[in-house]
């Protein structure tokens, strides 16, 4: 009986290997493809999925980027609040495909979202109410996963000079100090000023420590000539003016 001879090291494998190559939306029929689909309906018509999709342009080794982006919003239960707050690593993890550089264009998406709903035309902000507050601080504010102390520093007919992140955690008077603040308001040659903070469990509504804090900062404000105009305190689409509410 003959002894069968193994196939020796220079033999070709009886299987050719598979080529690897990753899923693009140009796999998909065209009548599917999300770009196709934004030229000829308007991006107002495509999914949230297929907006993603679009982002994140290529697939992994077994899936589509329709398919990624899928699985994204099932990760976020299709929460873009939720997304919107994360990092590019967090954002990406859990994922496979999703690596940093796709999740950071996301990222970047969503930041140019919240610049536009805070665009103005004017070259300077004039602030007459609580209300032009919230319109120009809101956008990012209300997505803030901790508390946020901002600064708005106004000349004299209440036109922005400019604004900054000076405190990050509750408003407890025993952590806040008014010389942070006034420090940034004298640097910016400023007539007066207004705090800005959010509330990120969305409700605006004004603790004991936002009020006693403001209090506070009004009377330091009060003797170094920088009055303090308002405390608008941000919540999810709606906010609190500490004035309006008599509690300055």
């Amino acid at each position: 009986m003959t002894e069968l001879q193994g196939a020796g090291p220079e033999a070709p494998p009886l299987i050719p290997a598979m080529s690897r190559r990753k899923y693009t939306l140009k796999d998909l029929p065209e009548e599917e493809r999300p770009r196709e689909r934004l030229y000829k309906y308007g991006p107002q018509a495509l999914k949230t999925s297929e907006l993603l999709a679009i982002l994140i342009r290529t697939g992994s080794e077994e899936e589509t980027a329709l398919q990624l982006a899928e699985r994204l919003l099932k990760k976020y239960d299709g929460n873009l609040r939720r997304m919107a707050q994360e990092n590019e690593k967090q954002l990406a993890e859990g994922i496979k495909g999703l690596g940093p550089s796709k999740a950071a264009q996301i990222l970047a998406a969503f930041e140019l979202g919240r610049r536009l709903a805070a665009y103005t035309e004017d070259e300077k902000v004039q602030i007459k109410s609580a209300s032009d507050v919230a319109r120009l601080m809101m956008p990012w504010m209300r997505d803030l996963v901790k508390e946020t102390l901002y600064v708005l520093c106004l000349d004299t007919k209440n036109y922005l000079i400019k604004y900054r992140r000076i405190f990050e955690g509750s408003l407890n008077a025993s952590v806040i100090h008014p010389r942070e603040i006034f420090r940034f308001a004298l640097e910016e040659s400023a007539a007066s000023i207004i705090l800005v903070h959010n509330h990120p469990s969305g409700d605006p509504a004004p603790s004991a420590d936002d009020i006693s804090s403001t209090r506070q900062i009004v009377q330091a404000g009060k003797i170094l000539d920088i009055p303090v105009l308002d405390h608008v305190i941000i919540g999810d689409g709606t906010f609190v003016s500490m004035k309006e509410r008599g509690l300055i």
